[in-house]
């Protein structure tokens, strides 16, 4: 049996949508790294990178978060484009 980790899909469905809604906010990595922690999740903006580019999974917790940070819905960061 597969893990997550040992194909070469994307971790995450929200990766791209994250990144998309970030730069329309004109938010660097960083810049949406410290909003977070002020929220009280911390995600380092190396994480923010791998989260975009689908390479690590992203909690419910963060999720909440950077749709707080980023002002929307958090059912805009599962907007995904096929």
């Amino acid at each position: 049996m597969k893990r997550i980790i040992d194909n070469d899909m994307p971790v995450n469905i929200t990766g791209s949508q994250i990144k998309e809604l970030r730069t329309k906010a004109g938010l660097s990595q960083r810049q949406l790294s410290e909003k977070l922690e002020l929220e009280a999740v911390y995600t380092c903006r190396g994480s923010i990178s791998r989260i975009e580019n689908g390479q690590r999974a992203v909690t419910d917790i963060e999720l909440m978060a950077i749709a707080k940070v980023l002002g929307v819905d958090i059912n805009m960061l599962f907007d995904v484009k096929q």
